[in-house]
């Protein structure tokens, strides 16, 4: 994957609403091009987009009318996509919309597809970055947490520590992509301290090294905390990644059959991910009742029609079981602590969003990111409309690995609301202090501290038992945005 040119946040994380093989319908006929061009790269991204893309009407270069069906236009199509040779280029600058602030390319969608399942080639270590104050273009970066058993769990790095440079060269917004997410596999931190208002070097250093095929288990950490009257269920959870449903509700019966009657959820570090673990995870801390509308998927115009054509809508229930059948379990609350920083995006969004028509959701920190729209996996399988499939690779053109990762629409809630482009705002703002993180699970740790406090009205002391599971390691590959000049800290302040 050519991570330099990925524009979107926390981007393949964002595995979202599919549409089923046996959907009665096909994609129009378009133009094609010269086959001789080796244009067939930019020519799967013009075709996908101009039918699915959310704001396909609102750029010129995908109107259904910009390239008519004859020989003339087939030599003005061939034209335009030979226009940019580097097909992630022609991607970025010939056909997203300017407000489109996620959308995403891949050269290779096996390594993007198992990034999407968590997979990647990854040292553990999760960290943001931050401006420094004497002089705003150089950077500093802050551990967030450091993934089990991974190879930065073998290092002397721990949350909360702090590092100005990479293989001695200061960090900056110029370089931090290239020193961090380069093809090294191997590099050093120099670690650092805070003096006054800046990060300064210690004169410390810390080898880490990336290590392929590693999957990180989204569920961090999870506690039953003892309050007072009060069980209080703390689950730290950085990844809406499928393949640890299970587990997840597996945690959730644990939770119940403990007596939880309340639960601090810990989205932090959380860029997204599948919609469907969303709705499992809202059930199971709401309810079952699959009557209940979760969300109603909204399209661009050309698909929307074919959904009301066929008298279709595209709603998801609250659900009672999960994918494998197994019943869900749910604590049934009225009310959830949700703590959030800017890095909250997406399918976490959908959760606090699906949630609050049916319950009292109390939100803790920071504003969330704003991702309000959803996308999915396409590749060049044309008679699968473009949707990635994986029981289908075989049916991908084979001389072309490039994906997309487009935004297909938004989803609403069941009270309609939808719009939160600016983010969700807390209920109680608290910002993350690098100098004073504290440690996940701890009383005292500043966030949990405060919904502690909601809950009990009281000072966080008490008694707590974690609920120990099998995790596996590595870190999910989640994606960034490149600092802009009026930021702080970066986006996203999850980086690997």
């Amino acid at each position: 994957m050519n991570k330099s040119t990925i524009t979107g946040l926390f981007l393949f994380l964002f595995i979202t609403f599919s549409c089923s093989e046996n959907d009665d319908f096909t994609i129009p006929d378009t133009v094609d091009p010269d086959p001789d061009a080796g244009v067939e790269v930019q020519d799967f991204m013009w075709k996908a987009m101009n039918f699915w893309y959310f704001w396909q009407l609102d750029v010129e270069n995908l109107s259904d009318a910009k390239f008519p069906n004859t020989k003339e236009g087939s030599a003005v199509y061939t034209e335009f996509l030979a226009s940019e040779s580097d097909p992630g280029k022609f991607f970025d600058n010939k056909l997203l919309f300017s407000e489109d602030r996620f959308s995403f390319f891949s050269d290779d969608y096996v390594e993007l597809t198992q990034s999407l399942a968590g997979i990647s080639k990854s040292n553990g270590l999760m960290f943001g970055l931050v401006r420094q104050q004497k002089d705003n273009s150089q950077l500093y970066g802050y551990v967030q947490y450091i993934v089990p058993n991974s190879n930065a769990a073998t290092k002397q790095i721990n949350r909360g520590d702090l590092f100005t440079g990479v293989n001695g060269t200061t960090l900056t917004d110029q370089n931090y992509i290239s020193l961090l997410f380069g093809d090294n596999d191997s590099y050093t931190l120099n670690m650092a301290d805070i003096v006054g208002d800046n990060a300064e070097p210690n004169d410390k250093d810390v080898e880490l090294t990336k290590e392929v095929g590693l999957s990180e288990n989204p569920i961090f950490l999870d506690e039953i905390i003892e309050i007072q009257n009060s069980k209080i269920g703390y689950l730290v959870y950085n990844g809406f990644t499928n393949e640890y449903d299970e587990q997840l509700n597996s945690v959730f019966g644990r939770f119940k059959s403990s007596g939880v009657n309340e639960l601090v959820l810990d989205l932090r570090y959380n860029p997204g991910g599948s919609v469907n673990t969303a709705v499992l995870l809202s059930s199971m801390i709401y309810g079952t009742n699959s009557k209940d509308v979760f969300l109603k998927a909204l399209y661009n115009d050309k698909y929307q029609k074919i959904l009301d054509d066929n008298d279709t809508e595209l709603r998801r229930f609250f659900a009672d079981k999960t994918s494998k059948g197994t019943a869900i379990n749910t604590l049934n609350l009225k009310k959830v602590y949700i703590l959030t920083t800017s890095g909250t995006a997406s399918a976490s969004e959908l959760v606090i969003n699906g949630l609050r028509p049916y319950m009292d959701i109390v939100q803790i920190g920071e504003t969330t990111r704003g991702k309000n729209e959803f996308s999915v996996t396409m590749v060049d399988d044309r008679d699968n409309k473009y949707i990635y499939s994986a029981e289908r690779t075989s049916k991908i053109k084979s001389n072309n690995k490039w994906a997309i990762q487009p935004l297909l629409g938004r989803n609403e809630n069941a009270e309609g609301f939808s719009e939160f482009t600016d983010g969700l705002f807390p209920d109680i703002d608290l910002q993350e202090d690098v100098t004073n993180l504290g440690i996940l699970g701890d009383l005292e740790e500043p966030y949990l501290a405060r919904a502690i406090e909601l809950i009990t009205g009281t000072s966080a002391k008490g008694t707590k038992h974690k609920v120990e599971l099998p995790i596996t390691t590595m870190t999910n590959s989640k994606m960034f945005m490149p600092l802009k000049d009026n930021m702080y800290i970066a986006d996203p302040p999850i980086i690997w």
